[in-house]
């Protein structure tokens, strides 16, 4: 099995070394704005010469606070989110100026209303279709957004500013896909719980050009280390994709234990893998245009219909020699519990073992998805 590395930093290791920074940076006068989603254009938030600050929403521990208000029976992300922010027990969103949603579901577009009872609270419209009509549509909710930062901060972002950040992310973007392609090679020379825990844990981090380094070193040595150790010995391991809904709060409970069970994640077609970054933003185009293309392309349930998804899980499975895909779908989770049905259907069709697993962030199941996992596994095997 892959062993992590001795300095591996964990995601709440990260997370509260984050705090650490966040409180430098406000007290140094930067502007920071709350996000929570990977819809949200965060060149807009750099070029305004603030950070984007990911928002805690990956615990159980604030749930029952936010159920006095919300409905159990809804996603443990969204609950997660506003329990946060009702409890005060998230300096991400104790240090944000103000908060940006997205309509990438009923429920967050619910709860960001009563969210911006406690804290300023943003929402872009986005659409669920990407054809141009939406595509206009996005670009003067992108608009909307920018004069946003400019009215809320008294200043004024420039076409060059934007252009300038964008060449920034963009840069970000190539540099993490190469880490993430890394479970490409065969064998796998890297685990996919430590790939997730560390760009997850990197995301705490403000200063993009550092979050590069970091990544661009860790993925030479990762590559030295294999060239040197394991090429062309090929492994017998269980290769897994793991797509669906944002794992974060269950990474644990799910790839650590697949891992731990003789697999390989070496493929992520989720919010914190591949998805977002596999698109870079159109350096040609008018900063608003260029950031409504990408962001509209990006492969997230809400979009209908979302073919391109089911088309890039396709051409995942070939990349990384995929052996098996498991979808992990948080509670409540509609758009992707019903997409789950094509997302079977492709990998199928490619002949691959398919597992979804519907889950939250207790512990309460762990025993049962060890058991379903354990004969995911037994499944492969008799395919391979």
């Amino acid at each position: 099995m892959i062993q992590l590395p001795e300095k591996f930093e964990t995601y709440a290791e990260a997370r509260k070394a984050g705090f650490l920074r966040m409180k430098q940076l406000k007290e140094s006068g930067r502007k920071v704005v709350g996000i929570f989603c990977s819809f949200v254009p965060t060149e807009l938030i750099e070029a305004a010469g603030g950070t984007a600050a990911p928002l805690c929403a990956t615990s159980e521990e604030p749930i029952s606070a936010a159920e006095a208000d919300l409905p159990k029976n809804l996603c443990p992300l969204i609950k997660a989110s506003y329990g946060f922010a009702l409890t005060d027990t998230c300096p991400y969103f104790y240090f944000s100026d103000f908060i940006v949603g997205e309509t990438t579901c009923d429920g967050k577009k619910k709860m960001f209303e009563l969210m911006d009872n406690i804290k300023e609270t943003y929402v872009m419209q986005l659409p669920a279709r990407r054809d141009e009509a939406a595509l206009d549509a996005w670009e003067k909710e992108v608009v909307r957004f920018w004069e946003k930062l400019e009215d809320f901060y008294g200043i004024t972002i420039t076409e060059e500013d934007v252009k300038k950040a964008i060449r920034l992310k963009n840069r970000e973007r190539e540099v993490m896909l190469r880490f993430l392609e890394l479970g490409k090679l065969n064998p796998a020379p890297i685990s996919g719980y430590e790939m997730g825990t560390r760009l997850d844990g990197l995301g705490f981090n403000p200063d993009i050009e550092e979050r590069c380094r970091i990544i661009e070193a860790r993925t030479e040595e990762v590559i030295k280390d294999w060239e040197e150790n394991y090429r062309g010995k090929l492994s017998k391991r269980p290769r897994i994709l793991i797509t669906g809904c944002p794992n974060s709060g269950i990474r644990e409970k799910t790839i650590k234990v697949i891992e731990e069970l003789g697999a390989d994640v070496v493929a992520f077609d989720c919010c914190n893998g591949t998805r977002e970054k596999v698109e870079k933003v159109d350096e040609t185009l008018p900063a608003a245009r260029a950031l409504a293309k990408k962001y509209l392309n990006i492969n997230c349930s809400v979009m209908s219909p979302n073919e391109t998804r089911m088309d890039y899980i396709s051409n995942m499975i070939d990349e990384y020699q995929v052996d098996g895909v498991l979808e992990l779908i948080l509670c409540a989770c509609h758009t992707y519990s019903i997409e789950a049905y094509n997302v079977k259907k492709t990998a199928m069709a490619k002949n691959v073992p398919y597992l979804m697993i519907e889950t939250d962030y207790s512990k309460a199941d762990s025993g049962q998805i060890n058991t379903r996992l354990e004969a995911f596994l037994e499944t492969i095997s008799q395919f391979k």
